[in-house]
């Protein structure tokens, strides 16, 4: 295996993961916090830990970067 073949299994944890398909699904926050049973802040904070792991600043790129890694479904 290459250097660059390296990718660690699974980025996100499995509630940023629903988080995150949601948000593709062009859902808002308040609608994914309830389609979760959860608060949005704890929404905001899914998607907040997600861009803090992936280094990036905004949900936008976020979605981009999960997608090219494979940690999302489309």
């Amino acid at each position: 295996m290459k250097d660059g073949d390296y990718r660690p299994a699974n980025i996100l944890t499995k509630r940023e993961r629903e988080v995150f398909e949601l948000l593709i699904q062009d859902k808002t926050t308040k609608e994914i916090a309830d389609e979760l049973f959860i608060s949005e802040k704890t929404v905001r904070n899914h998607i907040s830990n997600t861009m803090q792991k992936l280094g990036v600043k905004g949900r936008s790129q976020a979605v981009l970067e999960l997608i090219k890694l494979g940690e999302l479904d489309l």
